[in-house]
């Protein structure tokens, strides 16, 4: 039903006044790997690109090159010779210096990190491109960026949606467990995107569309109501997974910005990526990391529940507040990557006083709608912890080798991530960001 909700909305006159459009091709089902070179021929393909890393050529980027020689279709394949590979500056030049300029589509084989460079290798190159999905791990196969770290910063660049998504579900099946786990948690996290894109919406007049709204959470439905089987590799289960993710990427797409897919709880997983590449701390696989987020955006926002906003208690807090002494930390904290989080603060202002007063009020009157939002959005903290004990997956900080400790300087972080209105920004701006985190793990 979710996919042809999505299929239903695509160049239709929108209640938010928008004509939503998308022209991703989508594949899924058993064996549809054999069909790949039908679903190319619309190029008329002198030569494809293959690109995979060497855990994906062996789950299917073998098969591809396989079923392109056998239709007599041309190709040159690289695989990255690192692993793991990481989504940076070092790993678009391997790929890059690889390239052979006579390919005329580009074909991924892999999930996320291969699918974010061979999106970035689509965009330079104007090539179109087909992802084959490996595992249903994460949401960016239909996006059209790139989740990478520049500059040692975890950022969104701007690249190219997928021209074809093929998801054989004979080839999901067989992927990791963790990285099932990994997809589920990823949609999971959409429960706490949609909350503060609604919250956004209220407080800043930020645009947003109960459509799309609607389509995530039914998308989300389909995952959550499956979630029982993955453990068993049942296809329905893998399945729900992979297409719940594919349209979280075209919701992003649809909107035009992130806000229907990732929240603090992403920005919380950018912390922890952005430390490992730094200071080779731990660090999971980004959907494992946003569940272990979003549980504990519930247990916080559980909190925001039982308080009532105190204008001068968050006047005080922001009069003392020392934008000096917080660089410092983020430094501490992420080491070069934090420079670009300064420079952005410089852009944005939202430590400025005159703004926070601004917003406060906004706050304080729409406390009660606030509050509706997170009831009607948000399951309970004892819903989510049992959804992510049927699946066993990671729920706490040091079941992935960090400290819990550390959680309150990460959990202060992320509001400086991107320019985006989340829960950290809401806490600062009650000055209740320090306190908030207590006793949370």
């Amino acid at each position: 039903m979710s996919m042809e909700k999505l299929n239903a909305m695509n160049g239709a006159q929108c209640s938010c006044g928008k004509i939503h459009t998308y022209d991703t091709q989508v594949y899924v089902g058993k064996g549809v790997v054999e069909n790949i070179p039908q679903y190319l021929q619309q190029y008329a393909p002198k030569k494809a690109f293959v690109l995979s890393d060497p855990n994906t050529y062996k789950a299917a980027g073998e098969k591809v090159c396989s079923v392109l020689k056998k239709a007599g279709m041309a190709y040159s394949a690289y695989s990255f010779t690192h692993d793991p590979i990481e989504p940076d500056e070092y790993s678009v030049g391997s790929m890059m210096m690889h390239y052979d300029p006579k390919c005329d589509v580009i074909v991924a084989v892999g999930s996320g990190v291969v699918n974010d460079l061979g999106k970035i290798l689509s965009n330079i190159s104007g090539k179109p491109y087909m992802i084959v999905g490996t595992a249903p791990s994460m949401d960016g196969y239909a996006s059209a960026t790139s989740s990478m770290t520049r500059d040692g910063l975890k950022t969104s660049l701007p690249s190219r949606a997928a021209d074809i998504i093929v998801g054989d579900v004979d080839i999901l099946c067989q992927a990791p467990m963790h990285m099932m786990k990994s997809g589920l948690g990823d949609m999971l996290a959409k429960y706490v995107s949609i909350c503060e894109w609604r919250i956004a919406n209220l407080l800043l007049d930020e645009y947003y569309c109960e459509e799309i709204a609607d389509l995530i959470r039914s998308a989300l439905k389909a995952c959550v109501d499956n979630a029982e089987g993955l453990l068993k590799r049942d296809p329905a289960a893998v399945q729900a997974v992979f297409e719940g993710l594919v349209i979280g990427g075209v919701a992003m797409n649809y909107a035009g910005l992130s806000r229907p897919a990732s929240g603090g709880e992403h920005y919380l997983s950018h912390v922890i990526d952005m430390r490992a590449v730094e200071f080779g701390t731990p660090m999971d696989l980004h959907g494992i990391q946003c569940a272990i987020g979003t549980l504990i955006s519930a247990k916080l926002y559980e909190k925001i529940k039982t308080i009532k906003p105190n204008a001068e208690k968050a006047k005080a807090y922001v009069a003392a507040f020392s934008t000096e002494d917080w660089f410092a930390t983020l430094r501490q904290l992420l080491g070069k990557g934090a420079e670009a989080m300064i420079a952005q603060e410089a852009r944005e202002g939202k430590y400025d006083k005159a703004k926070h007063a601004t917003r406060l009020e906004d706050i304080i009157t729409n406390w009660d709608a606030i509050l509706q939002i997170i009831e009607e959005e948000l399951p309970s903290v004892a819903v989510l912890d049992k959804l992510m004990d049927t699946i066993e997956a990671p729920k706490t900080l040091e079941e992935i080798g960090l400290d819990s400790r550390d959680l309150p300087v990460y959990f202060k972080a992320t509001k400086d991530i991107r320019d985006k209105y989340v829960l950290s920004r809401l806490c600062w701006d009650l000055g209740i960001i320090d306190e908030i985190v207590e006793g949370v793990k």
